[in-house]
Order: structure tokens, then C-alpha cells, then sequence
């Protein structure tokens, strides 16, 4: 048997079966199948698909470069700014404008780790008819969920740590540097950034976006599914998507 499943292996990798195929056919072979799971199965088994997407998606966003370094979510200037950044590139201040740029996505990693204690709520409050919901649902189900029901609670959160942290990586100054030298060009119009709303909503969407692919990843690769609970969950969830 070890030598069958051996050469199968070999000969699945070779040929570009996909990590879900060459699961399921071992499951086949060693008799290892997953039945339809319960409401209560199918209920924590989406909780702890979602944590561990959370813990791994926050834990990467807070970490130093969690914004900065990944172009997935890295923090731009404000579109309605370029025009300030476009005339410091002429007058040779790229540094001020690194500056600015590295300085709004250290605002969002400091503030991205509030985000574990908002979704674990909502996680516990959620019902059993939403998770079947959600486990059929496909990619993004969940996050679309924590999305609808935690937005408001975040933003709320989010702002006053974005705003302090602001001030502490020194964005407030580099910002205001920025916005001064290019007030006094003349004849153009002032720019008045909102910048701790922009920075509280770009890192909200960065903060979904990670969710959504550690979601997915669990969703797409049966070797994500680290437990025989979420083997159960999700393998039911490929049988029945939507």
C-alpha cells in the first residue's frame, strides 16, 4: 500500500494534479472519507477557519513592512494628493516623499492588531444558519460577513489609533511639510487632506483583504485544513458549492 500510494503520488505531481485531487484520491485509497457535518460541525468549523485566517492576516499586517512591504495592501497617497506629490518629485524632495508614504502605513500596522478582538466577537455571535450559509457560499463568503457586521465597530476603533499613531511616526509633520511647501506654489489650489480618515479606511481594506485570502486559502487548498474538523467542513463545502 505505502509503495502504491508512492508511485501515485509521484505520478499525480508530475503530471499537475492539484493538491485537493491528490487529497481526495489518498482518501479513496485509505478508506478516509468525510461525511456531511453537523450544524454544530459546520458552525465551528467556520469559527475556526476564520480565526486562523484572522490571527495569520492580522499577526502579518502588524508586523513591521505588514503594510509597507505588501503590495496587496500597502497604503498609497491620497488620490486628491498626487498632484502635491507629483510637484515635490519635481523640486528633487524624494525623501519627503518616501517619507509621507512609509509614514502612513506604519499608522496602519500600529493600528491593524485591534481588529483580533472585533472579529472574535463577531465570530462567537454568529449563528448556525449564517456559517451553513457561509461555508456554501464560495470565496469570500466569510469575509463579506465580518465585513457587514464589523465595519461600523472597527472604524470607530481604528480612527483614534490611526490618528495617535499618526502623530507618532511623525505623519502629521511629514504631511504637513509636504502640503505647506506645495500651498505656496502659486495659483494652485490647497490641498486639506482628511488623513486620518484616509488612512483608517485604506487600512480597513487591507485588513479585509488579508482575511479574505487566508479565507480563500482554506477554501482552495486542502492542506491548509490543518485539523479533522475543517477536513469535514470544507470537503461538505466542496460538494456543495454555489
Amino acid at each position: 500500500m505505502k509503495k502504491f500510494l508512492g508511485i501515485f503520488l509521484i505520478s499525480t505531481l508530475l503530471f499537475g494534479c492539484t493538491a485537493q485531487q491528490i487529497q481526495e484520491t489518498v482518501g479513496a485509497v485509505l478508506g478516509t472519507t468525510y461525511g456531511d457535518p453537523t450544524e454544530q460541525e459546520a458552525g465551528q468549523g467556520l469559527k475556526d477557519a476564520l480565526g486562523i485566517g484572522i490571527t495569520k492576516g492580522m499577526g502579518l499586517l502588524s508586523a513591521t513592512d505588514g503594510f509597507l512591504g505588501n503590495d496587496l495592501v500597502k497604503i498609497p497617497w491620497p488620490e486628491q494628493a498626487t498632484q502635491v506629490k507629483d510637484a515635490m518629485l519635481k523640486l528633487g524632495m524624494q525623501k519627503q516623499v518616501d517619507n509621507v508614504t512609509v509614514s502612513l502605513n506604519r499608522a496602519a500596522e500600529k493600528a491593524s492588531g485591534v481588529a483580533i478582538d472585533v472579529f472574535v466577537q463577531a465570530i462567537k455571535q454568529m449563528t448556525v444558519t449564517d456559517a451553513i450559509q457561509i461555508i456554501t457560499g464560495g470565496n469570500g463568503a466569510g469575509t463579506a460577513y465580518l465585513k457587514k457586521t464589523t465595519t461600523p465597530i472597527l472604524t470607530e476603533k481604528f480612527r483614534p489609533i490611526v490618528d495617535q499613531s499618526l502623530g507618532q511616526v511623525n505623519a502629521t509633520k511629514y504631511w504637513g511639510d509636504a502640503t505647506t511647501v506645495y500651498n505656496k506654489i502659486p495659483f494652485v489650489k490647497p490641498v486639506n487632506t482628511d488623513l486620518t480618515g484616509f488612512v483608517t479606511e485604506r487600512a480597513l481594506e487591507g485588513v479585509f483583504k488579508m482575511v479574505e485570502k487566508e479565507e480563500n486559502n482554506i477554501r482552495a487548498n486542502p492542506l491548509a485544513r490543518t485539523t479533522d474538523l475543517l477536513k469535514k467542513v470544507f470537503s461538505f463545502a466542496d460538494r456543495n458549492k454555489k
